[in-house]
């Protein structure tokens, strides 16, 4: 059966018509795919040029700070706060100390004062005695002689006594006298022997009197060593008021050492952040930024770090002890200080950096 002629010539036509439109896709493949790697070189070159434009912009810009969230739970700030309550109770034992050792001080200062003035006192005792005993030494000694002549006489009366008692009992054997007479003269007899015994005693009694006025007896030494005593406890507590006044002004030395510390270290952003109730904001500057570093210089936070800038608050506050930290575009470490911030907005805070005093660029 034959093919209709209009059929074939269709068939014809669209066969002529298919490489064409082959063709063509594969030109618009072609050039979308060159626009693409245009469009991906220009955008590679684009990044690598922006990068090295951060880089060169950072590497030369000199008023750049990073922002730094401090918390009263960090280690550094507990570390701090458990040094400043240990100082300060350290501080709180030496008063105490200083105290105790102040009245210490005044009780044994009102003791030497009182052994002190028993001093002239023993001393007057002293020489009184010693011119009673110049006085009355020799006059005893005498006395002493004289007593002992007496007990001698008496010796003699009480060997004729001893005759009259014989007598008696002869006379009384005779009859001669009574019994009753007899008794009362021998009581008599006796009586006169027991004072003679008295003296002799009353004698010896002398003697130590004498002797305890003429020369240095015991009582005497006992009256010398309560002296010495009296002399060697006010020279103990000469010592012992000397090392308690020494020791309380090293006391009082440390006690201002520490506060001194305590004052110090109240200076330092740990102790704000310790101690403050509220939110503060903090920055690390280099040592090279530290020019634009001033208090009172205004604060500028920028979109990508360094382009549409605006003004977000002020530098507050300047502290002088050294900090660590790590470049926030090198990522290398960088030695510099930190300041305090006023904020406007706590988002600040969380920017990788702000600039100092001015804007970086002119927008």
């Amino acid at each position: 059966m034959a093919t209709p002629p209009l059929k074939v010539t269709a068939r014809v036509a669209d066969a002529k018509k298919w490489p064409s439109l082959q063709s063509l896709q594969y030109k618009l493949v072609l050039t979308l795919y060159r626009v693409f790697a245009v469009v991906i070189l220009y955008a590679v070159l684009a990044g690598i040029l922006a990068y090295a434009f951060v880089m060169g912009f950072y590497a030369i810009n000199t008023s750049w700070a990073a922002p730094i969230i401090l918390s009263a739970v960090d280690e550094k700030s507990l570390d701090f706060r458990e040094k400043l309550v240990t100082s300060q109770q350290t501080i709180e034992d030496l008063k105490v100390d200083s105290a105790k050792l102040q009245s210490g001080i005044e009780e044994m200062t009102k003791h030497r004062a009182a052994l002190l003035a028993l001093e002239p006192e023993l001393q007057t005792a002293i020489a009184r005695e010693q011119k009673h005993n110049l006085a009355t030494g020799p006059a005893l000694a005498a006395l002493d002689q004289q007593k002992q002549t007496d007990n001698v006489k008496t010796q003699a009366v009480l060997a004729q006594l001893n005759e009259v008692e014989a007598n008696i009992q002869k006379d009384l054997v005779a009859g001669l006298i009574t019994k009753g007479d007899a008794a009362t003269q021998l009581a008599a007899l006796n009586q006169a022997q027991g004072a003679a015994t008295d003296s002799k005693i009353a004698e010896v009694l002398l003697t130590d009197s004498v002797l305890d006025k003429t020369t240095n007896g015991t009582n005497s030494l006992d009256v010398l060593e309560k002296q010495a005593e009296l002399r060697s406890e006010a020279a103990q507590l000469d010592v012992a008021i000397n090392v308690s006044q020494k020791q309380l002004q090293e006391e009082a030395r440390q006690i201002d050492r520490l506060k001194q510390a305590i004052s110090t270290a109240k200076q330092s952003p740990y102790y704000l952040n310790a101690a403050g109730g509220q939110r503060l904001y903090f920055a690390f500057v280099p040592y090279d930024n530290q020019a634009a570093a001033v208090a009172g210089a205004a604060i500028y936070d920028c979109l990508l770090n360094m382009i549409g800038c605006r003004k977000v608050g002020s530098v507050n506050q300047i502290f002088p002890g050294e900090e660590a930290a790590i470049h926030p575009i090198f990522k290398t470490a960088i030695r510099g200080y930190l300041i305090q911030m006023n904020l406007e907005s706590s988002e600040s805070a969380k920017s990788k950096t702000v600039f100092l005093g001015r804007r970086p660029l002119i927008f």
